[in-house]
């Protein structure tokens, strides 16, 4: 019962109603921070869902390059820290972008013998690589900040520092914008990690502006204070980013998803009830696998039907569901189950065992 879901949909729980109701103000912060909603919308295919990543991140990989280009130039005449902590940023998503294309590309191969469930880990991979060089440019950050606490610098060209930190406000939320809301609708914690990244960035070139200002007012000190705060701003966006990233390593899943895979399944016809629910992200695609109840008499070809419309309720019903495995157990009462499952109930643990070696010293268990 394990096929990929490549199948035309007939059901968005993404709910696409129009947002239009709370007026200019209401689109643009939904334009600077979707919402849930971006989080459901559901990618048909996996390649297609491939597909959206890595134009989403060679799109941004073009916009963060182009700015920390121009920002470097600015440094160099400036000796601004805040703005150099701002183009340590965008360097570094020049170097984990293609790592992100690369995991997105490798996660489309087919899987084989040894690699069974396919490639799509990898993309779990680069987060945590994401997260080390998060982790480096907040280091960087920080050092180069104290040190200009300690020793001023005299910057110039106070005016293109401004300016090139309300460009780099722009640039960045923009690639944010574009990779989050991508990330969201197909599931990849990854590319809503270097989204994540580029917001930081966003924020931090909003810093240097205010650390110029504060310059301008006659604090010296105003730009490498500033360095610090995004330091450490840069080491909580680590923290909250490597959350959803080990998250998934650890097979784990968002609230909610495993009450609403049971209700779903719950729901079809010819389901007597529900006794397991598992599933887990393997890049941005899920896979998961339940055990239904049916009526005892059914013959197999029925029965088989209704796993069969378990799993069709299922692919349409779960954002991101790439493959569900449905076992059908028939209705019965204890004893009846206990007869049905003797053979592998005994392996659940060590008096399970003994007791079924004791009824029976004769087998080998």
């Amino acid at each position: 019962m394990r096929r990929p879901h490549d199948h035309d949909g007939h059901h968005d729980p993404g709910h696409d109603h129009d947002h239009d109701h709370g007026g200019a103000w209401s689109r643009l912060r939904h334009a600077v921070a979707p919402h849930s909603h971006d989080a459901v919308a559901i990618i048909q295919t996996a390649d297609e869902s491939s597909s959206e990543g890595i134009r989403a991140a060679w799109i941004g990989l073009a916009g963060m390059t182009a700015t920390a280009l121009a920002q470097v130039l600015i440094v160099a005449v400036s000796g601004s820290v805040a703005l150099l902590a701002d183009t340590v940023h965008n360097l570094g998503h020049a170097v984990t972008t293609i790592p992100l294309i690369i995991a997105f590309r490798l996660g489309r191969r087919p899987s084989t013998e040894r690699y069974s469930y396919g490639f799509r880990r990898a993309e779990d991979l680069v987060g945590l690589l994401i997260g080390l060089v998060v982790a480096l440019s907040a280091a960087l950050i920080l050092w180069e900040a104290v040190a200009a606490l300690v020793h001023p610098r005299e910057l110039a060209n106070l005016g293109w520092v401004l300016a090139a930190g309300l460009v780099g406000f722009v640039g960045n939320e923009l690639v944010a914008v574009h990779r989050i809301r991508t990330g969201r609708r197909i599931g990849s914690a990854a590319l809503v990690a270097e989204g994540q990244h580029a917001r930081a960035d966003g924020l931090t070139s909003i810093a240097v502006v205010l650390g110029v200002l504060g310059v301008w007012a006659g604090f010296d000190r105003a730009d490498a204070v500033v360095g610090l705060l995004i330091g450490f701003a840069v080491l909580v966006l680590l923290v909250n980013t490597l959350r959803t990233v080990v998250r998934r390593l650890m097979d784990g899943v968002e609230d909610g998803v495993i009450d609403a895979m049971a209700g779903a399944a719950a729901a079809v016809e010819g389901v007597a009830g529900v006794d397991r629910v598992r599933a887990r992200w393997t890049g941005h695609r899920i896979e998961g696998d339940l055990i239904v109840r049916v009526d005892p008499e059914l013959t197999v070809t029925a029965a088989h039907g209704v796993a069969e419309r378990v799993e069709h309720e299922l692919l349409h019903a779960t954002p991101s569901l790439e493959a569900v495995v449905v076992h059908l157990h028939p209705v019965a009462d204890a004893a009846t189950e206990a007869r049905l499952h003797e053979l592998t109930a005994h392996h659940a643990s060590a008096a399970a065992r003994a007791a079924y070696r004791a009824a029976r010293p004769t087998t080998g268990g």
